[in-house]
């Protein structure tokens, strides 16, 4: 119920509400604010005080005060400096704000508002509610602590409930906010629950804080408590003589005595063992001497491990965990035959260079088993600071010795076999050449006295067995490249991935996915589609993840539908691996013009390109297309102008090449090919598309053509002659000077084709044309 309106100046307060009752002060330096109270001292002491929605409004509209208010009057007012008024207050009713009149000074209608009471509540409600109230309100002064023990006496002997609920809003320390919320309630039955409501909240937060600020402290004494008893403990050590450097040094005294070393590396670990006791316990120069100490006290300076020299088992580990790789095996068992003849021997250096997953890193695992050598691998690949290899100096922070050292140190031995995986992947940038800091490693005339950076002692590595990785030997520097041994490993024929399928991949994922030998099989048919449709590469491994694929579903299958078994054969290989993903490209049917069948090698083994040649009316144009590399152009135009230094022969008279526009193109466009090996493939397109006659379907061919006709040797003949089979193809045209590459090769490979050695271009035209 509202009262009779009332003019009087009103002041707004920011972050601040006052209640009924309540005295106390405030600050206002808005000259407004200021003219507003010195008014009311001139109109009976009597101000409205408003709070702001928001503190940060600094000349507050209607719009931005709430409507509910207290009339309060002033009681004191003390000039502070920088034209600052404290005004001391008591608040007298709750108010409603009507209008407000913005001048030099806010001046407000206000409405009084009443209260209304508890109802029809009985004398017991009520008594209920006060002492509910009372021990709400003990409860948070004895939990909070920001209420005196004698303002809490005094809030707690009011009378009844009505005089109990003011006590506790004026002299509870609540922010703004809430008060305004208890300001704005006039039922007194709403205002209860709403300041028991606050109370409890304040209550669960203090009880929180308190927890929180109890979990701090623990923790806190507790690092407290450990680092005065280590220090207790570091004192009475230090007094028994049981801690210190002098402990410690008699420690690494005693390792050095038990160490297998030369009298050179004792002398200087001796040295090193001086210095630390003199630097003191924990300065920071004794903790890097006393990282150095046990560097070179954990090296295996002259401790080696014996090699199994027995021919026989090291034979039969090498078949048994590898199919091919006969030179590799043949390699390691010379050396070891050497070793059992001489007790000693240089080990090898050996570069193992060959496609992806052809087995170059796992064939070394077995080499070390065969050996007995201990087994470290190091990744070269991507590593470009010189000091990864030769170690950081110890006058930086953090210094440490080089892979090579690091290596040698979790070996445990000096000689054991490690592999520089990834050589050919090494690059070079401003922090030193990381391929001429190898130079030493890999020199077995020199390694017996390698230098690491850090242990700064000349580091024996002529006994480790270096064995070395790569894809592509011409990224390698000559220099180091002259310092390895290197053995080709070539791609597999299809024979070879069918036996090592069945005998290591099968068995390997059968075990790797719970399954047993008769509970999944694959029929060899089956396995032949899928090394053939499903994976093209030079290893294997596509072929052992498609494997991988398979014994996951059948895993699936047992598991779903309780099948007993699992076989896979050609009809339902679709089924769990879906569409063939490639296909050889088969030989043409009929003889065409214009068209040969030429070899190329990829990373992923051969493949074979149709070349096709057009001519055209015209005047005298050349064009390329198929993404050829400057080689393959450059040899296109050596065969038009070794057809053009014979053409009388054919009888091509001068104006033809005038008239007409010849275009080579090799189809899978979007493939980029680079190489000589298309020359005499190319050169027999162009002859035949000029002479309109057709070459033979079943010949493919590769070489090199010179401007001469002569016929130049290529490279990867295994590849070549493997694509020309799966092809289809009868007769192969390849370079006289590759005989005693292909005279290498297994019957398995050569088998079924007609091999012609073509010195000239000549002979090529002789066999390539049909007839």
């Amino acid at each position: 119920m509202e009262k009779a309106e009332q003019r009087i100046p009103a002041v707004a307060l920011r972050g601040m509400t006052i209640l009924p009752e309540m005295i106390t002060h405030f600050d206002v330096s808005r000259s407004r604010s200021v003219k507003a109270v010195e008014q009311a001292l001139k109109q009976g002491q009597r101000l409205f005080i408003v709070t702001q929605k928001s503190p940060e409004t600094e000349n507050p509209a209607r719009e931005d005060l709430f409507v509910m208010g207290t009339v309060a009057e002033v009681k004191q007012i003390v000039k502070m400096p920088h034209n600052i008024l404290r005004v001391l207050v008591e608040g007298l009713e709750r108010a409603k704000l009507v209008s407000l009149e913005e001048g030099d000074y806010l001046e407000a209608d206000v409405a009084g508002v009443e209260t209304e009471g508890f109802g029809d509540l009985p004398p017991e409600g009520k008594e209920a509610m006060y002492r509910n109230l009372k021990e709400i309100f003990q409860k948070y002064c004895e939990t909070s602590g920001k209420v005196g023990k004698d303002l809490a006496r005094q809030v707690l002997d009011a009378p009844n409930l009505e005089r109990l609920m003011v006590q506790v809003m004026i002299h509870t320390p609540f922010g703004w906010e809430q008060q305004q919320k208890l300001l704005e309630t006039s039922d007194l039955s709403a205002c209860y629950e709403a300041l028991c409501i606050m109370l409890n909240n304040e209550i669960e937060i203090e009880h929180f804080r308190r927890g929180i600020q109890e979990k701090v402290k623990a923790r806190v004494d507790k690092q407290q408590k450990e680092y005065l008893l280590r220090e207790q403990m570091k004192v009475i050590r230090e007094e028994l003589g049981e801690d210190g450097p002098g402990a410690e040094a008699a420690q690494f005294r005693k390792a050095v005595s038990e160490l297998e070393a030369s009298q050179e590396v004792k002398d200087r670990i001796e040295k090193e063992i001086r210095r630390f006791v003199n630097a003191g316990m924990n300065s920071a120069e004794a903790s890097v001497i006393r990282g150095y100490i046990e560097t070179l006290l954990e090296l295996p300076w002259d401790k080696r491990s014996e090699d199994c020299l027995d021919l026989e088992k090291a034979r039969e580990i090498l078949e048994s965990e590898h199919y091919g790789l006969e030179k590799v095996k043949e390699r390691v068992l010379e050396f070891l035959a050497v070793r059992g003849m001489l007790n000693r021997g240089e080990s090898p250096i050996l570069c193992l260079v060959g496609p992806p997953g052809t087995g170059k890193t796992s064939i070394a695992r077995s080499i070390a088993h065969a050996m007995n050598k201990k087994y470290i691998r190091i990744c070269l690949g991507g590593v470009r600071d010189e000091a990864e290899i030769r170690g950081h100096r110890r006058t930086y922070i953090g210094a440490m010795p080089g892979r090579i050292v690091a290596g040698i140190r979790q070996a445990g031995v000096k000689n054991p076999l490690m592999v520089l995986d990834e050589i050919d992947k090494i690059s070079t940038d401003y922090r030193g050449d990381t391929f001429s800091a190898l130079l030493e490693v890999l020199d077995s005339e020199q390694n017996s006295h390698f230098r690491d950076h850090y242990v700064e002692l000349p580091v024996d590595l002529s006994e480790v067995l270096f064995l070395t990785t790569a894809n592509d030997i011409q990224t390698i520097p000559r220099p180091l490249l002259d310092r390895m041994e290197v053995i080709e490993i070539s791609s597999y024929t299809e024979n070879e991935k069918m036996h090592i399928a069945k005998d290591h991949l099968l068995p390997k994922q059968r075990e790797r996915h719970g399954l047993k030998k008769e509970q999944f099989q694959i029929s060899d048919k089956a396995m032949g589609i899928l090394i053939r449709q499903y994976t093209r590469e030079a290893g294997v491994r596509g072929l052992e993840r498609r494997l991988a694929a398979l014994c996951r579903k059948a895993d699936r299958e047992i598991l779903e539908k309780g099948r007993r078994k699992v076989r896979v054969t050609e009809r339902n290989l679709g089924k769990y691996l879906g569409k063939p993903l490639y296909d050889y490209q088969e030989r043409n049917e009929n003889d065409e013009i214009g068209i040969v069948r030429g070899l190329a090698w990829t990373s992923v083994g051969g493949d074979t390109l149709e070349i096709e040649v057009n001519l055209m009316p015209g005047k005298g144009n050349f064009e390329l297309t198929g993404q050829l590399g400057d080689v393959m152009q450059e040899s296109a135009k050596a065969g038009i102008s070794y057809i053009r230094s014979i053409a009388d022969r054919y009888d091509l008279g001068r104006e033809f090449f005038q008239e007409h526009d010849i275009h080579i193109h090799i189809p899978e466009g979007a493939v980029p090919k680079d190489g000589p090996s298309a020359g005499i493939t190319m050169a027999t397109a162009m002859l035949s598309a000029m002479l309109e006659k057709p070459v033979r379907a079943d010949v493919a061919m590769t070489g090199e053509v010179t401007l001469r006709g002569r016929v130049l040797p290529v490279g990867g003949l295994k590849e070549k002659l493997l694509a020309a089979k799966n092809a289809g193809m009868k007769k192969v045209i390849v370079p006289k000077k590759n005989r005693r590459d292909i005279e290498e090769l297994s019957r398995e490979i050569t088998g079924g084709l007609e091999l012609v050695y073509a010195e000239t271009m000549d002979e090529v035209i002789a066999n390539a044309f049909a007839e």
